[in-house]
């Protein structure tokens, strides 16, 4: 099956345009710990994709929002058919497209939810690089080998030591949720005394006396790089276009909301999630240039290249767009 196949382009069209068919009475979006998520925690506290389903003509859709703790129960749910759409980092996103490219189950992705780095934190003085980390570091990524962090420290590892040492640092990785490994490395008193983080994690980490910052993503990557993709069950997106439409809709007026009114979005981000910091130092992160609110990738296919080089990717997209469903491609992504 081909991106034509896959593709949304029915989303634009009312659902009773389409016929008479019978869409899913509910869906399913799974999201995760952190600031990344704020596009979804919008939409589910604005109730956007209820609202845009309506205008699909589907009115009284039911949204479930379940949060997991990493990426490995989620793509697990996306598989066994128990999640519709879900967070993952570009290369969970590459290794479900790799496994079902060419099948009636083809894994693509709605849309990139944002932009943001990744930063390398640590409380060991004695780390100013990469190079630094001896035997008795200890690295928290969100899953060990698979995650975009583990992933970017392997692409950092060849950058410096070359390609055929790009697992060199992996022995020194452990899984660990952010939450857990933040409070570790802030709390000194983990045998984890660093950790790759996303936001808003890495800035109560660099905020704390004793952790400094040891790589940011960007630089490994030359530049702003997609953190998470919303991935779509393909059976799901095959016989639901108008909630699938509702979906990316739904995500964009969000992203429109985080740009328009940060402090609204800061409000809403500290209710959902519990975060116990102040709004305007939340408002703060959501503004940093550092984070684009955006549904189209960037530099998804960097990450495409090292897997394909380094043997996790048997077939290797042409461009980001074979990755992703037709709804972003007017965007200038890569």
């Amino acid at each position: 099956m081909r991106r034509r196949d896959l593709g949304i382009g029915l989303l634009a069209l009312p659902a009773l345009a389409r016929g008479v068919r019978a869409e899913a009475a509910g869906v399913r979006i799974v999201r995760q710990y952190g600031l990344p998520y704020l596009p979804l925690m919008v939409m589910e506290h604005e109730k956007l994709v209820e609202k845009h389903a309506a205008k699909q003509g589907l009115p009284g859709l039911t949204v479930s929002w379940p949060t997991l703790g990493g990426p490995g129960a989620m793509i697990d749910g996306l598989l066994s058919g128990q999640v519709d759409f879900g967070v993952t980092g570009a290369p969970g996103l590459l290794t479900l497209w790799d496994k079902t490219v060419g099948t009636p189950r083809e894994v693509r992705a709605l849309s990139a939810v944002q932009l943001q780095p990744f930063m390398l934190v640590t409380n060991n003085a004695a780390v100013k690089t990469i190079a630094d980390f001896g035997d008795k570091d200890r690295i928290a990524v969100p899953t060990a080998k698979i995650s975009a962090q583990a992933l970017c420290l392997e692409m950092a590892a060849a950058k410096l030591w070359g390609d055929a040492a790009y697992e060199k640092l992996d022995p020194l990785t452990v899984t660990l949720p952010h939450p857990e490994a933040a409070a570790g490395v802030m709390s000194g008193k983990s045998p984890v005394n660093s950790h790759y983080a996303v936001s808003p994690f890495y800035y109560y980490e660099l905020a704390t006396p004793g952790v400094h910052l040891v790589l940011k993503s960007y630089e490994t990557l030359g530049g702003a790089h997609v953190n998470g993709v919303l991935v779509a069950s393909p059976s799901f997106v095959k016989d639901n276009p108008g909630v699938t439409a509702a979906v990316l809709a739904a995500q964009q007026e969000a992203n429109a909301f985080i740009a328009a009114h940060p402090g609204d979005a800061a409000a809403i981000y500290i209710a959902l999630s519990g975060d116990k910091h102040d709004a305007g130092e939340m408002t703060k992160m959501i503004v940093d240039p550092d984070n684009v609110w955006t549904t189209v990738p960037q530099k998804t296919m960097a990450f495409a290249g090292f897997m394909h080089k380094v043997g996790r990717l048997k077939h290797m997209p042409g461009s980001w767009k074979d990755l992703f469903l037709a709804g972003v491609e007017s965007g200038e992504g890569s």
